[in-house]
């Protein structure tokens, strides 16, 4: 069973825009290192949205080799073209991968037979256990619970959920609802302030972006939870609630997660795929300051 903090990877690029592996592995290692317990590649910070299946394919054989089963690897599969997804999903299952994570599809508001219509298809055509992604931010769409609970009961490979849903009653609902009936179905917030919540409530975890910068200090209170030493979750929970503001340093957090990842010692450049552009002297600045009230710099 997954649970913990899941870190959803970055992807590290060269001024070209071409993906930079010899970036990518310290980045890999560095995850690795700091003690998460598993990475998501290719979700919405991972820019798979920006990326042709020819460049997905060869970047899921590189991470799984990189990371060499070290801790479980998720691969973000998920898109408008549900015959790309079954084809991605089952390329990664193929590769080794542990699951995939797979966000509803966007730009239309789908109704929940649309949505079941979906997972279905993709459920029964591959065997790789499948996390759904529900980030109604990007999609108009909120996955209903009851939705999630009908679709887990009906498709065995349907095993958990990312609620990346700025209100922890969304995520409970899910919990309450979904593991009551299934116990080992994995519900994780897809917000960083949210894990410790998202624990209290029965949850299994975190997958959220700040863990790429700072991946011990998740790693130290996700074990402060377990070992009940609150007093160390609080001064860590202190933490993470002072790195939200980098979240809002830029209004495509994108380049805010890489640049902050380059500022705490990581030999990356914080490129993304276009047209996202770099940041300001300005918004660098800003992230600096953040990164100095936790101690990082």
């Amino acid at each position: 069973m997954l649970k913990g903090v899941i870190t959803p990877v970055i992807t590290v690029f060269d001024e070209e825009g071409r993906v930079d592996f010899k970036g990518n592995e310290e980045v890999i290692n560095s995850l690795v290192n700091g003690g998460v317990n598993g990475l998501l590649f290719l979700g919405s910070i991972g820019e798979f949205f920006a990326l042709t299946m020819e460049e997905k394919k060869e970047f899921i054989k590189f991470v799984l080799k990189t990371v060499n089963k070290r801790v479980p690897v998720l691969i973000g599969t998920g898109g408008n073209v549900v015959d790309e997804v079954i084809e991605l999903t089952n390329f990664a299952d193929n590769e080794g991968a542990d699951a995939a994570v797979v966000i509803s599809p966007y730009y239309f508001k789908l109704n929940d037979e649309s949505l079941y219509n979906y997972y279905s298809k993709v459920a029964k055509n591959t065997k790789l256990p499948l996390v759904l992604y529900n980030f109604p931010d990007r999609t108009a769409v909120n996955i209903d619970p009851n939705l999630v609970l009908k679709l887990a009961k009906e498709f065995k490979n349907i095993v958990g959920i990312k609620d990346t849903v700025d209100n922890i009653s969304h995520t409970r609902q899910l919990i309450n609802i979904v593991k009551s009936e299934i116990k080992d179905f994995e519900v994780f917030s897809g917000f960083d302030e949210y894990f410790v919540p998202n624990l209290l409530s029965g949850g299994n975890g975190l997958i959220g972006g700040l863990s790429n910068i700072v991946p011990e200090r998740f790693a130290k209170l996700y074990k402060a939870y377990n070992d009940r030493d609150f007093e160390t979750l609080e001064l860590l929970q202190r933490d993470v609630n002072i790195l939200m503001g980098i979240y809002t340093v830029s209004d495509f957090f994108i380049p805010a997660i890489k640049t902050a990842k380059m500022l705490s010692g990581c030999d990356i450049k914080p490129i993304c795929k276009s047209p996202a552009t770099m940041l300001s002297n300005n918004q660098l600045e800003e992230i600096r300051e953040i990164l100095k009230k936790v101690h990082v710099l």
